[in-house]
Order: structure tokens, then sequence, then C-alpha cells
């Protein structure tokens, strides 16, 4: 059974051979691993992924192409085939016998959700160890994006917090059924064991983040108006040696939270 591609899904099946190859070898997976594969599609990568990990649960919004794996893998034990959207699927519940830490997150993800559902994934950060994704060029190349680079932006920022982004090779568009418009990139998302700065509280630093790239053309003072007293961005400038009409691509991460810890200070009375 094969049904025709769901534009409404984003469904674009990677049917190139060489590259689900490349795939795997690039995944590097061991016989004890733990594997979430977001969007099973037709399980060219699944069947692929089972000789190697120990279990890989194989996750499908799509009902048909659910019906049509478990009838496939029925014989494959270390398989389980699940309906469901990743933005829904909690992964506590379903790897409560797993080790925390311990899950490796494989996936070929529509293009329209692929900032959500990094964020979803973010909220495992305890139990997932890497995530390999396919993912827009565009997109890959934002998040590995450094600070002066006009690619470089708040979920560059965001990702970086959390883990170690790199791009692993590139994806022609030809190698999808159907084509999507723009070539892809295959790229790794190492979680870090703790965060890559200290931030007194991370609400507050993102929000900083946030509003200072909202505006990306105006200053970082300008930018963040309203939000950081004017007296506290001085000193920050001050303190981190930095021109008061820097704007937000040239800031660091690093910039960022030291800049959020002194708004902390600030709101909590500390000197």
């Amino acid at each position: 059974m094969r049904t025709k591609p769901k534009k409404s899904l984003g469904q674009n099946f990677l049917f190139d051979k060489n590259v689900q190859n490349k795939i795997l070898r690039a995944c590097a997976l061991r016989s004890s691993d733990t594997v979430l594969e977001i969007g099973a599609g037709y399980g060219a990568l699944t069947g692929l992924i089972s000789q190697e990990a120990q279990r890989v649960a194989a996750l499908e919004i799509d009902s048909d192409l659910c019906a049509y794996l478990r009838e496939h893998f029925a014989a494959f034990s270390n398989i389980s085939v699940i309906h469901q959207d990743i933005l829904k699927f909690d992964l506590r519940k379903h790897f409560s016998d797993t080790a925390s830490s311990d899950i490796t997150v494989i996936g070929n993800i529509p293009y329209y959700i692929t900032s959500p559902i990094i964020e979803h994934l973010f909220e495992f950060r305890d139990m997932v160890k890497v995530m390999y994704l396919t993912v827009q060029k565009e997109f890959a190349e934002r998040i590995i994006a450094v600070p002066g680079s006009k690619t470089y932006g708040s979920f560059s920022c965001f990702v970086q917090y959390h883990a170690v982004p790199k791009i692993l090779f590139l994806i022609k568009k030809n190698s999808f059924k159907p084509a999507p418009k723009v070539d892809s990139c295959f790229i790794r998302i190492a979680l870090r064991p703790r965060p890559a700065v200290e931030a007194k509280n991370e609400a507050s630093l993102f929000t900083i983040i946030r509003k200072a790239f909202n505006q990306r053309r105006k200053t970082l003072r300008n930018s963040l108006s309203g939000v950081v007293p004017e007296k506290k961005l001085s000193e920050f400038f001050i303190s981190r040696a930095l021109d008061a009409d820097i704007r937000p691509e040239d800031m660091a991460l690093e910039d960022f939270a030291a800049l959020a810890n002194m708004y902390e200070q600030a709101l909590k009375g500390e000197k």
C-alpha cells in the first residue's frame, strides 16, 4: 500500500538510498541505543536504524502510513510504530523505562514546524542526548550562525544555549519525492550536559534576546527600550567594553547572559 504524499503534513519522502545510508553512518548508532524516529514515512530509514539500534520508536502522524508500517514491520520485535503528532508526544511517559540522557532522535521533519519540534524536544533535554535532523538548508545555517553574521538571531542563541549544533552534510532537493523547492541539510544537535552560559533566570534571558532581535535593524539600546532601564544598559556596555550603539546580531550569547543577569540583580535590588 502506497499513499500519495500529503501536502498538509509537509510530506517529502527521502528516497535516495545513498543518502539514507549516509545518514545511518553519520548517526553512528550503537547496539544499545534507543531511537525515536520522527516521521517514519514508508520506513526506509526505520528498517536501517533497527539493524543498528536496540529499540526504535517510529513516530508517524499519518494514519495510512502507520497502518502500512505496522504491517511492514510486523516481524520486527525492536520496532514500535506510534501514531501521534511529535508536538503532542510525551517522551517521559513513553520512555519511562529508559535511562536519562539516553535517547537518540532521528528525523526528516516538516519544514513548517521545525522550530516548534526542536523546542518541544528541548523540554526533554534530560532524556535526549542527541538529535539528527534533516532540515531546510536556510534553517540549518541559522541555528549554527555566529555573532556578526546575517543569519544569527534569537533561535541561534536558543539552540546554542542548550546544545552544540553542526551541519553534517547537504542533501539536494531531488533526493526527495516530491522534491521540495530548496535543498536540505542533515544536522546534529548534541545536547549540552549544562547550558552554554550561566543565566540566573532563563525566562529573562530569552525575553531579552527575543526583544533584542524583534527589531534587529535597531541598536540594542533602542530594541530594549522600555525593557531594560537605560541606566542598566549603560552600565552593561561599560562593564563588557561594548559599543553603546551595538546591534543585537553582534552580541554573543555570553553578552546576552551578562545583560540578563545584571537585569535580574537590578530587579532584586542587588548591588
